[in-house]
């Protein structure tokens, strides 16, 4: 049974200026040392950064809570498996939420061009 949906939209140079302002500061603070390896193998690292901030924003939107309500987002992180399919894993209060919910599967989809990176996140529960 699906019990949450979340969505979010970033804007890529918004992130880009954002990163560059305040460098490994912000970087460190929102995402894992994986995600930061990951995104950095890349020409355009702020796409895949902009797709994984939308993925932990979906991700506290489809609990129906906001920032700030005990989840931080480097509590949340993306990563693939090895087919490239992009999944979460869930530390702290954010795994917390999860179980105390009974959710049994977060599902997770992400799509980016060069200026936008979405992603979508379902939660699903049993009867």
């Amino acid at each position: 049974m699906i019990c949450g949906i979340g969505v979010d939209l970033v804007e890529n140079d918004r992130l880009a200026r954002i990163i560059a302002k305040w460098g490994s500061k912000f970087l460190q603070r929102v995402f894992s040392d994986g995600e930061i390896n990951y995104c950095e193998k890349h020409a355009q690292s702020s796409v895949n950064y902009g797709a994984r901030f939308a993925a932990k924003e979906s991700f506290v939107k489809a609990l129906g809570i906001g920032l700030g309500m005990g989840v931080k987002l480097k509590e949340i992180e993306v990563v693939n498996d090895k087919n490239g399919k992009p999944d979460l894993v869930l530390w702290g209060e954010a795994k917390t939420q999860i179980e105390k919910r009974n959710i049994v599967k977060v599902h997770l989809s992400l799509t980016h061009t060069r200026r936008y990176a979405t992603a979508i996140v379902l939660l699903e529960k049993n009867n």
